[in-house]
Order: C-alpha cells, then sequence, then structure tokens
C-alpha cells in the first residue's frame, strides 16, 4: 500500500438487523483528514450466476419478478452463497439446472463484480457455461414463490447484447455477464478464467 493510501480502521461496529441472506451495520471508520465518519453497510453473503451459451450462440434468459423494484427484470440464472461447504462452479450448475432446468459439461469464470459498492460487500461471481443438456424430466426442481412463475427464454447473444444497450436488461449480473460473454466469444474464449480462480474478496 502506498504511503499515501490512507489505511481505513474501524473503530466500532453496531449491528442493526441480522438476516439469513444479509446484515446490516453501522460501522465508525477512520477518514483521512482526521476524526471518524459512519458508514451504514450491507453484509451480504454473495452469488454467483450462470451465462448459458448454447451451440448455437443463443443464451438462457429469466424473466423473474422482482419485489424491491416491483416488476419483472430479464436476468440471468442466479442465486445466494449460501450452502454451506458449497464451491462456486457447483453452486452455479446448481441454480442452472433450478432455474432453467440445464446441466452444462463445462464452466469457466467470466466477471467479477461488486454490485453496489457504495453499501454493500455483495460479490458475484458469473460464470460462463457451455456443453448445454437438459435435466430429466423427473428430476428437475420444483419451483416456489416468485421462481413459480419464471419464463425462461434463449435468444441469440447478440440480441441480448442490444438489449442491456437498450436498457431492457438492467439486472447488474446480467448486464456484465452478457457483455463479458459478448467480448469473450468475440476473442476465442482465450480469456476466461478457471471455474476454480480464486475469487477476490
Amino acid at each position: 500500500m502506498s504511503e499515501l493510501e490512507h489505511r481505513y480502521e474501524v473503530r466500532s461496529r453496531e449491528e442493526r438487523y441480522r438476516g439469513r441472506i444479509f446484515d446490516v451495520v453501522t460501522e465508525e471508520v477512520t477518514m483521512p483528514g482526521g476524526g471518524t465518519g459512519l458508514r451504514d453497510l450491507v453484509r451480504h453473503v454473495g452469488a454467483v450466476a450462470v451465462v448459458a451459451l448454447d451451440d448455437a450462440g443463443q443464451v438462457v434468459l429469466i424473466r423473474q419478478y422482482r419485489h424491491p423494484v416491483g416488476r419483472h427484470l430479464w436476468e440471468l440464472p442466479a442465486g445466494l452463497m449460501d450452502v454451506s461447504g458449497e464451491e462456486l462452479p457447483a453452486a452455479a450448475l446448481r441454480e442452472l439446472a433450478e432455474e432453467a432446468d440445464l446441466t452444462a459439461g463445462r464452466v469457466d469464470v467470466l466477471v467479477d463484480l461488486h454490485s453496489s459498492p457504495g453499501f454493500t460487500n455483495e460479490i458475484v461471481r458469473v460464470f460462463l457455461a457451455r456443453d448445454l443438456g437438459d435435466v430429466p424430466a423427473d428430476e428437475r426442481h420444483e419451483r416456489h414463490d416468485e421462481e413459480a412463475d419464471l419464463q425462461v427464454v434463449r435468444i441469440d447473444l447478440d440480441e441480448a447484447v442490444a438489449m442491456v444497450l437498450a436498457g431492457e436488461i438492467t439486472n447488474a449480473s446480467a448486464v456484465a455477464g452478457l457483455l463479458a460473454a459478448a467480448r469473450a466469444r468475440d476473442t476465442g474464449f482465450a480469456q476466461l478464467r478457471r471455474a476454480d480462480a480464486p475469487l477476490p474478496r
């Protein structure tokens, strides 16, 4: 670390809320000009998302209701890093099976993102899944709650990118994943990271 960089030290922490997916805390943090400041933050378990790309160059999109924004959004198959001991590639494959009824013979890392670092430490790892297959009908996941009305479609990757640029896809991991997938495809998938690459925490 450069001598010019300030070390932001946490002087105190007050937990405001503890939940299954996230906690809300207020931290007193030292500031570069002297003194301290209070920062509210959401500590999140993290998530995985999957760009599932088939042999025809189409990607799988899911339309799902998101209550905080009060509407349905186009998204990638995705879910929380909330299963103890589960490796991230396995989590991605689990979500792909549960939400899109698909398997994948190959999984690579596309991109990692901090979804909104101004208030949360949530990190999302977006995988690229290829060599797709169908989950057998008798082994498919039974969907509940918001997942019960999931709409699953396949569209050309370039069409999905156009939807991003037109503002029709606004989910952060979907935006990042689709743009990264298009770039990866255009460069022959040469810069993909291994599925078990370390997560930047």
